[in-house]
């Protein structure tokens, strides 16, 4: 997990310095994370997992399950406004519906 942790950080190009202001956490915690000298709490992953919009899943076991995918939709569709989830509701009968279309 903590090659992860560092793999995604660098992917993202985002310094030790920005992700420990962003965590509360000093650099050194987060240079001791990436090696594997710290452990990550439950509640410092899902920050984790939110910063570098990698679902947990995936940070933990190096694979991204379907449910890991739909907990993330689920958790950000319900912080957009009503109006917001509206549309993406649209937005998703008609890629359904386009996508049966073209299979038909």
């Amino acid at each position: 997990m903590y090659e992860r942790l560092k793999a995604a950080r660098k992917a993202l190009r985002l310094t030790q310095e920005f992700v420990a202001k962003h965590m509360e956490m000093s650099r050194t915690t987060i240079v001791a994370i990436e090696a594997g000298k710290r452990e990550v709490t439950a509640a410092e992953l899902a920050k984790f997992s939110e910063l570098y919009g990698v679902p947990m899943d995936k940070l933990v076991h190096g694979e991204d399950t379907n449910e890991g995918k739909t907990a993330m939709f689920a958790r950000t569709f319900s912080e957009l406004s009503d109006a917001d989830q509206a549309e993406i509701m649209n937005l998703m009968r008609f890629k359904k519906r386009y996508r049966e279309s073209i299979n038909a």
